[in-house]
């Protein structure tokens, strides 16, 4: 079993200070996301773990060793971290091979994660060539052509169009399913909530949290249940009698704040109150997210006040 672990990780630029004590684990057959707002130290943290940059104080090990031991390390990890790191004047397929040879990886590697990131046919193209999103397809070939247990993944939907986005969700699910350890690093929550089982989220270099995705949700964003009726003023009293507040939406929707399904169907099925519709309004990541980390932005715009001109 291989793990990513931080422990009291510090990385400081001059008087900066882009990761400050963090400890963390990342562990096998789940995908984390790995979360914060620009300037919170991910991009920072990545590039630690991958020893790119050397820790101020603290360590970042992968099943217990630094990455800068680790013999042939496309075995043991992959990563995508910018993908514009292919040299443009090599060939797709030109680039894997002299990673694969690096590394002591048969060839057969380099065309069978071609084929797996959808660049069979463009192999032999020049990566100058390349589009944004066929370039991230590149980078996430590189980085699983040692079949590696651990799988390092900064932002990897960048670029993609839609069938591309669905892919990668579903590879980096197949990934944790086969029980390795998946860490990706994302601005997109829609997205991130499709994919993540665990989320480490970052705000100026600190851990705010460590938790598993649902948690982290329930725990920020109150439930709400929305509620259709033919009798609405029915409703509103009785909601109010049980203490619950209820605030009429669209199309003669009610939504109830701080409600469960289970309680307010129990109600209205006491009083014989006819229901058209009864459906929990789940919480998003979005509004999770946004709620713990509104104090932690570095670079936030203000919501304009008036509508600009043309």
């Amino acid at each position: 079993m291989t793990s990513i672990d931080v422990q009291d990780l510090t990385k400081e630029y001059g008087a900066t200070r882009a990761v400050d004590r963090l400890t963390f684990s990342v562990v096998p057959g789940r995908v984390t996301g790995f979360l914060g707002p620009n300037g919170a130290g991910k991009s920072t943290t990545m590039r630690l773990v991958l020893g790119l940059d050397r820790p101020t104080s603290g360590t970042a090990t992968l099943g217990g060793r630094a990455y800068a031991t680790l013999d042939e390390p496309l075995r043991h990890v992959g990563a995508l971290l910018d993908a514009q790191a292919a040299h443009g004047s090599r060939t797709a397929r030109d680039h894997l091979r002299v990673l694969a040879a690096s590394n002591r990886l048969p060839e057969r590697r380099v065309d069978e994660v071609l084929e797996e990131a959808g660049l069979a046919s463009v192999a032999r193209r020049r990566v100058r060539t390349y589009s944004l999103g066929m370039r991230q397809r590149l980078g996430i070939a590189a980085a699983l052509l040692g079949d590696p247990p651990v799988v390092l993944l900064d932002e990897p939907s960048n670029g993609l169009d839609p069938e591309g986005i669905i892919w990668i969700r579903e590879l980096m699910r197949r990934l944790a399913r086969e029980g390795r350890t998946v860490l990706v690093s994302s601005h997109l929550m829609n997205e991130t909530a499709s994919f993540a089982d665990h989320l480490v989220v970052l705000g100026r270099g600190r851990l705010l949290a460590d938790t598993p995705m649902q948690e982290f949700i329930h725990a920020r964003v109150d439930p709400r249940v929305r509620v259709r009726t033919t009798d609405g003023a029915a409703l509103r009293d009785l909601l109010a009698r049980h203490g619950y507040d209820a605030v009429e939406g669209e199309g003669e929707r009610w939504i109830v704040s701080h409600a469960r399904v289970d309680d307010i169907g129990r109600l209205t099925s006491g009083a014989g109150l006819p229901i058209l519709e009864l459906a929990a309004q789940e919480g998003t990541l979005e509004q999770a997210y946004l709620d713990l980390t509104a104090t932690e932005a570095e670079f936030a715009a203000q919501s304009p006040t008036q509508p600009q001109e043309a």
